[in-house]
């Protein structure tokens, strides 16, 4: 592996800054427990999930606000989303109308051929991600010269693993070596080897362009869980939490801070809560204490400018910047170099051993 020891996230922008005019941004999103509350521990809850009709599938608190506030038409010219799930093919059809109900329409669409790897006896595809989420992450690269890349995935299953292999290739940092041993500890079928190295082979050091990474915490896993992954990724609770990381770089507009605010609201969150969510971020040192009283004035504003009412929220998060003020923590490191190989053993005790006929279904 080669090592930059520059900061990839926000290079060249001061706190609070927005991005530069028409760059461009692409948003990578895993569905099940990241866009969607899904249940797939067992048989039952996979043959109730594929049975669910559109109306039926409900999206985690504060997601499609946060996806269509993202996507708000004003910019979509210059931004664009892309899903890729593990749910089956067959799902597409009830998938896409379930999107197209709460107003998202992917630019790309990938959904894993379990029926195709099944029929093959390829077993250790049907549950393993690393091979089939890392070729289509590259397969989908906009080979862009100003891209910004922000990340959505979970805790359930290896999103931040795959996601920061992605991001060091294409920072430079994973070179074919290095790729070539993660790839067959992950026990990656040689098929799927040979194209994820050829698509090394066209895209390796194309930039710097992996922003962030979120992992909603489904499953509430310890956060130093993904210390070692550093700065890189960010580890929520909610969605309100990824707004407002997005909103302190820039990439997501005071319009949309409100837009998610309210979702969550309407989901039952209450101020308070919000508030003890804007704390963790500070104490993490992931958020910065500018940023919480911009929060709190740009909400203000939106009464006299949006004709919407806020003011519960600013008093909640005044109260928080209040008792954090003095409290403002050093952030996570961007690591240079990461240990994929000693992450991936580590992860591989904590795992459940899923099996299909008998069949050991974990790669």
């Amino acid at each position: 592996m080669t090592s930059d020891p520059a900061d990839p996230s926000e290079p060249t922008r001061p706190e609070g800054q927005a991005l530069q005019p028409r760059r461009f941004m692409h948003l990578r999103w895993d569905l099940d427990k990241t866009y969607l509350r899904t249940e797939f521990d067992t048989v039952k809850d996979l043959i109730k999930t594929f049975r669910q009709k559109a109306e039926e599938k409900i999206a985690v608190a504060g997601a499609s606000a946060l996806l269509r506030a993202l996507l708000d038409p004003r910019e979509r010219s210059h931004r664009r989303v892309t899903f890729i799930s593990g749910s089956p093919r067959q799902m597409r059809k009830v998938l896409t109308a379930k999107l197209a109900l709460d107003g998202v329409e992917p630019d790309m669409f990938i959904l894993k051929p379990n029926l195709e790897n099944l029929l093959r006896g390829r077993f250790r595809a049907i549950r393993g991600q690393v091979g089939y989420k890392l070729k289509a992450l590259l397969l989908s690269h906009m080979a862009a010269e100003h891209v910004d890349e922000y990340l959505f995935g979970d805790d359930a299953e290896q999103d931040a693993f795959i996601y920061s292999v992605y991001a060091d290739i294409l920072a430079g940092r994973v070179d074919a070596v290095a790729l070539a041993a993660i790839l067959s500890t992950c026990k990656v079928y040689r098929g799927d080897v040979d194209e994820i190295m050829a698509y090394h082979r066209q895209l390796f050091g194309s930039g710097e362009v992996v922003r962030r990474i979120f992992i909603h915490l489904e499953r509430r896993s310890p956060l130093d869980r993904f210390a070692a992954y550093g700065a890189r990724v960010v580890a929520i609770y909610n969605y309100f939490q990824g707004a407002a990381v997005l909103f302190e770089a820039g990439a997501l507009e005071p319009r949309g801070l409100l837009a998610v605010t309210e979702a969550m609201e309407s989901e039952g969150y209450t101020p308070e809560r919000l508030a003890n969510s804007l704390q963790d971020l500070m104490r993490r040192g992931v958020l910065h204490f500018g940023t919480i009283e911009r929060m709190s004035r740009e909400l203000a504003a939106a009464e006299s400018t949006m004709g919407r009412p806020v003011p519960r929220f600013v008093h909640a998060f005044e109260d928080a910047i209040g008792s954090l003020e003095n409290l403002q923590r050093p952030g996570p490191r961007w690591e240079a170099e990461i240990n994929y190989l000693g992450i991936y053993h580590e992860a591989r005790f904590r795992r459940q051993q899923h099996r299909f006929l008998g069949i050991r279904l974990l790669d």
